[in-house]
C-alpha cells in the first residue's frame, strides 16, 4: 500500500486514499460501488452542506464540504478506472468554464453590476450547450432536483425566455384561482383532476416565488421547522396538563393544530 501518514493532508493524498480504497486490497465495500449505487450521496452530502451554512457552523460546513469532495473524487475514480478521465481532466473542464463565462474578469467584455453579469452567465451557457431554443433551457432543469426547486428554476426560464406573467398582483390571483379549482375538484371527488390541480397549486406558489423574490424550498423548510418546534412545545404543555395528543376531541384537534400554523 503506497500511503504514507501526515498531520496535514491534501488533494493528492485523498485521491490516493480513494484510489486505495477502490484497489486490489482496500475496502470491499467500495470496491463493489458504482455511480448508480451512490448516486444520491450525493444529493444527502449537499443537503448537509446546505445545512452547514443556515447554522453559520464553520466546522460542519468544513466537515461536509469535504464529504462532497469526496464524493466528486470516488465518482472520478470509478471513471479513471476506466479510462474516460480523471482528476485533472474535471479541474481542466471546470476551469476553462469558469474562465469562458467570466469574460468580464479574463477577457475585454465590460459590465456595470451583477446582474448584467448573471445574463452574460446565461448566454454563454446556453452557446456552450447549444442550446438553440427557449425550450430547451427549460428541460435542461435536472428532473432529480426537488420539484419546488425545479418548479422555481423552470418559471423562471420562462420569464428569462420572455414568457410570465406581469407582477405580483396577477401570481397572486393565479394562487387563487387555483386554490379554487382544486377545492372544486375535491368537492367532485374527480382523483384526477385532484392530482392535476394539486400540482397545478404548487407550481403557481412556484411561480409567485419568483416575484416576491424567495427561495420556495427555503421558505417551506422554514414553515416545516416552525411547526415541529411548536408541536414539542404543544406536547409539553399537554403532558404538563395530564393530557394525550390522542385524547383530544375533534374540535379541540383541530384548533391546536391550526394554532401550530400560526
Amino acid at each position: 500500500m503506497d500511503f504514507q501518514f501526515k498531520d496535514k493532508y491534501d488533494i493528492n493524498d485523498l485521491l490516493n486514499v480513494t484510489r486505495i480504497l477502490r484497489g486490489e486490497n482496500g475496502c470491499v465495500w467500495d470496491r463493489e460501488q458504482d455511480h448508480k449505487s451512490i448516486r444520491m450521496n450525493v444529493l444527502e452530502e449537499a443537503y448537509e452542506v446546505m445545512e452547514a451554512i443556515d447554522s453559520d457552523d464553520a466546522d460542519s460546513l468544513k466537515e461536509e464540504l469535504g464529504d462532497l469532495m469526496f464524493q466528486a473524487v470516488f465518482h472520478c475514480q470509478i471513471e479513471d478506472e476506466r479510462g474516460r478521465f480523471d482528476f485533472d481532466d474535471i479541474c481542466d473542464e471546470v476551469t476553462k468554464k469558469m474562465i469562458y463565462r467570466h469574460p468580464h474578469v479574463f477577457g475585454d467584455v465590460s459590465v456595470q453590476n451583477s446582474d448584467e453579469v448573471l445574463v452574460n452567465w446565461e448566454k454563454l451557457k446556453k452557446a456552450s450547450k447549444h442550446q438553440t431554443d427557449a425550450a430547451s433551457t427549460l428541460e435542461s432543469v435536472p428532473n432529480i432536483l426537488p420539484a419546488l426547486m425545479r418548479g422555481q428554476k423552470t418559471a423562471k426560464r420562462s420569464a428569462d425566455a420572455g414568457l410570465s406573467l406581469s407582477d405580483t398582483s396577477q401570481a397572486v390571483q393565479l394562487v387563487k384561482d387555483r386554490l379554487e379549482k382544486l377545492d372544486l375538484s375535491i368537492f367532485d371527488k374527480n382523483e384526477d383532476k385532484v392530482d392535476e390541480d394539486f400540482g397545478n397549486l404548487l407550481f403557481s406558489l412556484c411561480i409567485l416565488s419568483r416575484f416576491i423574490k424567495k427561495d420556495s424550498e427555503k421558505a417551506l423548510t422554514f414553515a416545516i421547522n416552525k411547526f415541529i418546534i411548536r408541536f414539542r412545545a404543544l406536547e409539553k404543555q399537554l403532558c404538563e396538563q395530564g393530557k394525550a395528543l390522542d385524547a383530544l376531541d375533534n374540535d379541540e384537534r383541530d384548533r391546536l393544530f391550526l394554532q401550530l400554523l400560526g
